[in-house]
C-alpha cells in the first residue's frame, strides 16, 4: 500500500469513527496511529529483548559493552608490555603508580595495597567508562517504538550502565562481600565474625568480673555494637549502590530536560559537567570500596 491511498484509508476510518461505524478496536488503533511516540525517562531500565527466558534491558546491553571494550584492551595491552616503556605504556604505569600510592595512604602498607588494588582499580575504570558511555551520541535517542495500553512509548537501545540501580546494586554488594572476605583471610575467620558477634566479650565477663565488676556493663555494650556493625554492612551496600545511582540518573534526566528546553548548544557545559561528575563519581566509588578493604583487613585491636 502506498502512501496516498493509506492517507485516504485513515481519513475514511476518521469519518467512520465520527458516523460510529467502527468498533473501539478500530478506533484504539486509529488513535495510536495518529499519536506522537512518548520518549520519557523511566527509572528503570527497558527490555530490548530476552535469551531464553533471560531478559535483556538497554542498561546490561551497554554493559556488556562496557566489558567487551575493557576486555579487548587488556589483551591488547598485555602483548604490548616492554620492560622499557614508551608511549601508552608509559602513561598506564604512571596512572597505576599514582594509584598504588593513594592506596598506601589509606592502607599504610604497600603489600595491602597490592592485594586490593586490582579490584579497586577495576571498580574505578568500569564505573567511569559505564558513566561515560551515557554521554555518547546515540545513547538513548537510537531505538524501537513499542505500543501498549493504547499508547506508544520509544524504548532505546542503548542506555547508561550505572544509571540502572541493579548494576549499582551488583557492584556495592561484590566491594562489600570481597570486603569481608579479604577481612576472613586476613585477620582470620574468628576475629573477623566477632567484630560483628562480639562473643568474646560475653566469654570475659564470668572471668573478669571480680577484678572489674564494670565489665559487666561495657561488654555487654560491646556485644550490641558488634551487631550495630552488621546493620552497618548493610548500610554500606545501600550507601554505594544509591549514591552512584541517584547521581547518574539525575545527570541523565537533568541532560534530557536541557534537551527538550533547546536541544542546539546549551546541552553543551551541562555535558561537560557529567563528564567531570563521572570522574568524580567513579573516584568516590573506589575511595569508599578501599576504605572498606582496609577497615576489614586490619585486625581490632589495632
Amino acid at each position: 500500500m502506498d502512501y496516498h491511498s493509506e492517507i485516504k484509508n485513515d481519513s475514511k476510518n476518521k469519518q467512520a469513527v465520527e458516523n460510529g461505524s467502527l468498533t473501539s478496536v478500530h478506533e484504539q488503533e486509529i488513535q495510536i496511529h495518529s499519536e506522537h511516540p512518548k520518549h520519557e525517562t523511566s527509572l528503570g531500565a527497558e527490555q530490548i529483548g530476552q535469551i531464553n527466558n533471560f531478559p535483556i534491558t538497554n542498561s546490561l546491553l551497554n554493559t556488556w559493552i562496557v566489558v567487551f571494550f575493557l576486555v579487548i584492551l587488556g589483551v591488547v595491552l598485555r602483548k604490548k608490555v616492554k620492560l622499557i616503556p614508551r608511549g601508552i605504556q608509559s602513561i598506564f604505569e604512571i596512572i597505576v603508580e599514582s594509584g598504588l600510592k593513594l592506596c598506601d595512604s589509606v592502607t599504610g602498607s604497600r603489600d595491602k595495597s597490592w592485594k586490593v588494588f586490582p579490584i579497586v582499580f577495576s571498580f574505578f575504570i568500569f564505573i567511569l567508562l559505564n558513566n561515560w558511555m551515557g554521554l555518547l551520541p546515540g545513547i538513548g535517542s537510537i531505538g524501537f517504538i513499542e505500543s501498549s495500553g493504547g499508547h506508544q512509548t520509544f524504548v532505546p537501545f542503548f542506555r547508561g550502565g550505572t544509571a540502572d540501580l541493579n548494576t549499582t546494586l551488583a557492584l556495592a554488594l561484590i566491594a562489600v562481600v570481597t570486603a569481608n572476605v579479604f577481612g576472613v583471610v586476613t585477620v582470620g575467620a574468628y576475629k573477623h565474625i566477632n567484630k560483628f558477634i562480639n562473643i568474646q566479650a560475653l566469654a570475659k565477663i564470668p572471668s573478669s568480673i571480680r577484678k572489674d565488676p564494670a565489665i559487666v556493663i561495657v561488654n555487654p555494650i560491646k556485644f550490641f555494637v558488634g551487631i550495630v556493625e552488621i546493620v552497618g554492612e548493610v548500610a554500606k551496600v545501600a550507601s554505594l549502590s544509591f549514591r552512584l545511582f541517584g547521581n547518574i540518573f539525575a545527570g541523565e534526566v537533568l541532560l534530557s530536560s536541557i534537551a527538550v528546553i533547546f536541544a542546539f548548544g546549551l546541552p553543551i557545559p551541562f555535558m561537560f559537567l557529567e563528564v567531570i561528575v563521572g570522574v568524580i563519581q567513579a573516584l568516590i566509588f573506589a575511595m569508599l570500596s578501599l576504605v572498606y578493604f582496609s577497615i576489614a583487613m586490619t585486625d581490632e585491636e589495632h
